[in-house]
């Protein structure tokens, strides 16, 4: 679990990252990035940063060589805005929880679909064995009440 100054550190490395690509970073290749989330380490030396990217997948091969060439600029923009005598070492990663979420609902519409399917298919059937497939054991008391004979072994044939 991470101390409530590391959490601090990186909400605050979060910012200054967006602000920095958003403002400053003048780089052709940078597409359109969002920073989704700065994981810190506990000796706060280290700064993971998690981005996702609009776009195809040569935006995306731009954008980290301009984050990559861009790393010093942002990093000593952190350390100025923190004013921390160590500032961390930054590592920007492409983050997959979009797709992975994007493969998760189509897998779901899937499941949706063939679950429509069945109860449709489901309307119109039937029983197998009739509407009451168990076998029940025979009641004599019914049998002697619509004077029924035909259940009762000694019964005497007229």
């Amino acid at each position: 679990m991470a101390s409530p100054r590391v959490r601090k550190i990186a909400d605050r490395i979060k910012i200054i990252v967006a602000e920095m690509l958003e403002r400053r970073v003048k780089d052709p290749r940078l597409g359109f990035v969002t920073v989704t989330d700065v994981r810190v380490s506990g000796d706060s030396q280290h700064a993971t940063v998690f981005y996702t990217v609009l776009g195809e997948e040569d935006s995306l091969a731009g954008t980290a060589a301009a984050l990559e060439s861009a790393k010093g600029l942002i990093r000593s923009e952190v350390g100025k805005q923190l004013g921390i005598r160590h500032v961390p070492t930054l590592e920007f990663i492409h983050d997959a929880l979009p797709e992975t979420a994007r493969q998760l609902d189509d897998v779901l519409a899937r499941a949706r679909q063939q679950d429509e399917q069945v109860a449709a298919t489901r309307l119109g059937a039937t029983y197998a064995g009739g509407e009451d497939a168990y076998k029940k054991p025979h009641d004599d008391s019914a049998a002697e009440s619509t004077g029924d004979s035909a259940g009762d072994p000694d019964a005497d044939d007229e």
